[in-house]
């Protein structure tokens, strides 16, 4: 059996390997990372309030960055393209779905007040506005579903996209994260 000669395409040695550049002194590896190294925790308790705090830190930064609209600090649930276009249709457009827990409300305001008059009329208001929901969330699915099928092929599983629109739909336009970027008319806001 003969050996390949050296430098042939077989060994690799030919090919360029490692990562290009030299690798920094530890001091200087240190330097860079901004601050001071904190020193191990001395006991579990201790350990744990680090984890605690670092936790509510990147809370924190997920919640500010969702606030601006900014996708590396978005919760994962909201990042991406598909999950945009998703808010947008949404919010393109109005929803019945917001007006269920308002008049939720007045139904249990309508039984506490023991008017016979009041708590019928409540409950054909809730009643009829519960069909409207279920007419205005097949709506929402079809577009939703009609929209990213659309605009990305590729995507082969809709059940979490539509699933997240519709809970979407469902929350006062004010109290959405992340903010609306889309009027109810169809123009962007920003």
């Amino acid at each position: 059996m003969t050996t390949p000669p050296v430098g042939s395409a077989s060994t690799g040695s030919t090919s360029p390997s490692g990562k290009g550049r030299p690798t920094p002194k530890r001091s200087d590896a240190q330097r860079r990372r901004g601050g001071p190294v904190l020193p191990p925790p001395a006991n579990r308790k201790e350990a744990a309030k680090r984890a605690r705090e670092q936790a509510a830190l990147e809370r924190a930064q997920a919640k500010d960055g969702t606030k601006r609209g900014d996708q590396r600090l978005m919760v994962g649930r909201d990042q991406g393209p598909v999950r945009a276009l998703v808010r947008d249709v949404v919010d393109g457009r109005r929803n019945v779905g917001v007006l269920m827990l308002p008049l939720a409300l007045l139904l249990v305001v309508a039984q506490l007040s023991g008017s016979e008059a009041l708590i019928s009329f409540a409950l054909l208001l809730w009643v009829s506005t519960l069909l409207a929901v279920v007419a205005d969330v097949v709506v929402t699915a079809v577009l939703i579903r009609r929209r990213v099928r659309a605009a990305f092929p590729e995507e082969t599983t809709l059940k979490g996209h539509v699933g997240y629109g519709l809970l979407r739909s469902t929350v006062f336009r004010r109290f959405r994260m992340p903010p609306a970027t889309v009027s109810p008319k169809g123009f962007r806001r920003r």
